[in-house]
């Protein structure tokens, strides 16, 4: 029976199998079915694999939170809570290793079935293609957080106690894996044009993704942080990996939409040329909160000070550098509001898309649009950017009633992963970044970006090299507050410590409030202060998250985390 409950908690047995009464041994798993019934035809594999788009949070579904703007832990946003870190919640259970390995078990299920069904060769490839790349994104959310994971390619059951029961296997050969995996699938799924179904784009945005974030994490980790040394020969290759996948996509017939803010508060992507894959909403049928989460009265999660000064000039300078006034203290207009509209007009036009036009605290709430509930923001800074004022008041302000679509994949980060990737190889050319970072900032309006900069930033505290760290501070820009992109950024980077508010103060301070005297919010100085009194404080142990006792207690060969 201890086996059975290890592999209960592994995430190895569907939590199908587990709904009734009865002993578990006495019902087959749900996504394992019997062998004469089930496996046979393509549109019974189709269907088995269309339940991996639940993988995809997107916005959420309904109520549930998803990945763009509630992650909070990051030096972007400051919540309407103090947020700590994450990692010492999660010390007896973490979803993400079990609802990983669940859906591992179900993709070798998959995996090990195809080459039976009657489908051709071309079809047979395509579904293994779905299922491979679907089991190297589950890996490497488990070795992002976790790092040494236990590994199997195979579908286990009871009999398999000394994998089970096995020690974990070393990250970097889980990586390695994951790595073959994304190869076949960007060679093997179907070439489509499609947003919202498997295609071969998407297994390489995909890839891209997964290949940058391998390819600077072996580049930059240290052993003195716990971490494996730096691997450089490691790191080529998945940077490569990542350059050959968004080179795909680039020869592909996509292009960045004229809107920055369409891409995240559009009501279809069906028809966008820049979503390569999303997650679609339909009113009265799959519908999210994350709009009514922004617009409501309730304090809402607000940009720091910080992630405001990150925002170039649109003279291509950062602030303290620039020839335009770089003021943030803004006036009070006639409404009895801090207007920010003359300090926007002098900056990338993304912050403009992205935050409101007045601040927003205790004793000054505004609102949006017509019929809105006054809002306020932990930071004086609201988040406007997934807002769509077009919607009906009823759809719009009601929680689980929001119906835009969530970007999953997309041209902008490509583009992104592309340049960074080509930084970090030591090759990128003046006509990579036209390619990539300057039809970004195009759309921004900011001056393009040169091999040779031009300037230092004063903040380059990183010692990497002026361009390295202006195509950091352009993914920064673009995907502000998405899909949690800036925590697992500074991971990769080995720039966690960011995070730490006693030695970088301004990731828990907020907007200049100087003109307001009547400002009800708590303050330092003039600026909105969000710490709620307390202090996050970085420790080396917080690059990995604690392996879940309650997995530890069942196979004690899984070990600890250092520091945990």
């Amino acid at each position: 029976m201890k086996n059975i409950k290890y592999i209960v908690g592994l995430g190895l047995l569907t939590l199908g199998s587990m709904t009734a009464c009865d002993d578990v041994l006495d019902k087959e798993p749900l996504d394992r079915f019997t062998d004469e019934n089930f496996w046979k035809t393509e549109s019974n594999v189709e269907g088995y694999a269309n339940t991996f788009y639940a993988n995809f949070t997107g916005y959420g579904n309904a109520g549930g939170t998803g990945l763009f703007y509630f992650k909070t832990l990051s030096d972007d946003q400051i919540g309407n809570a103090f947020v700590d870190w994450d990692q010492k919640n999660a010390l007896t259970s973490n979803g993400t290793w079990s609802s990983c390995y669940t859906e591992i078990r179900r993709a070798n299920a998959m995996i090990e079935k195809i080459p039976g069904i009657d489908a051709s060769e071309t079809a047979k490839n395509h579904w293994l293609g779905v299922a491979r790349m679907m089991r190297a994104y589950n890996y490497f959310q488990l070795v992002r957080m976790f790092g040494d994971v236990p590994y199997t390619d195979q579908k286990l059951n009871v009999d398999n106690a000394e994998v089970i029961y096995g020690p974990r296997t070393d990250r970097d050969q889980v990586m390695d894996k994951v790595l073959e995996d994304l190869n076949f699938a960007a060679a093997n799924i179907n070439e489509t044009y499609s947003t919202i179904k498997w295609s071969r784009d998407m297994a390489n945005a995909m890839k891209a993704d997964i290949c940058l974030w391998e390819g600077t994490f072996r580049k930059y980790r240290s052993s003195a942080d716990g971490q494996p040394a730096a691997d450089a020969t490691g790191a080529q290759k998945f940077l490569q990996a990542c350059k050959d996948a968004c080179q795909h996509i680039m020869n592909r017939d996509y292009h960045l939409g004229a809107s920055y803010q369409a891409t995240y508060n559009s009501t279809t992507l069906t028809d966008s040329y820049e979503v390569i894959f999303g997650k679609e909403y339909k009113d009265n049928v799959l519908m999210h909160s994350l709009i009514a989460y922004t617009c409501s009265s309730t304090q809402i999660h607000g940009m720091s000070k910080d992630a405001f000064e990150s925002y170039l000039m649109t003279d291509g300078k950062p602030m303290g550098i620039s020839s335009l006034d770089d003021t943030d203290v803004a006036p009070l207009n006639a409404d009895k509001n801090l207007d920010l509209t003359d300090i926007l007009a002098v900056r990338d036009k993304r912050l403009s898309e992205t935050i409101d036009h007045v601040l927003l605290y205790n004793g000054n709430s505004n609102t949006r649009a017509e019929g809105d509930m006054e809002q306020t923001s932990s930071s004086g800074y609201g988040i406007a950017k997934y807002d769509n004022v077009s919607l009906p008041q009823g759809s719009r302000r009601n929680t689980t009633k929001n119906y835009t679509c969530a970007p999953i994949y997309w041209l902008a980060v490509i583009y992104l992963n592309y340049a960074e990737a080509c930084a970090e190889l030591g090759s990128i050319s003046q006509t990579d970044l036209d390619n990539t970072i300057n039809k970004l900032r195009d759309r921004a309006g900011l001056p393009h970006l040169t091999t040779e900069v031009g300037f230092t930033d004063p903040k380059n505290d990183r010692g990497v090299s002026d361009l390295i760290w202006e195509i950091r501070r352009e993914r920064r820009s673009e995907l502000m507050c998405d899909n949690w992109f800036r925590y697992w950024d500074l991971v990769r980077w080995h720039m966690l410590d960011k995070l730490d508010s006693t030695k970088y103060p301004d990731v828990m301070l907020g907007a200049n409030v100087k003109n307001d005297p009547a400002c009800e919010a708590d303050k330092k100085g003039d600026y909105i202060d969000g710490s709620k009194g307390l202090t996050r404080t970085y420790d080396k142990k917080y690059y990995l998250y604690p392996i879940p006792s309650g997995q530890s207690d069942l196979n004690p060969q899984l070990g600890q985390n250092p520091g945990w």
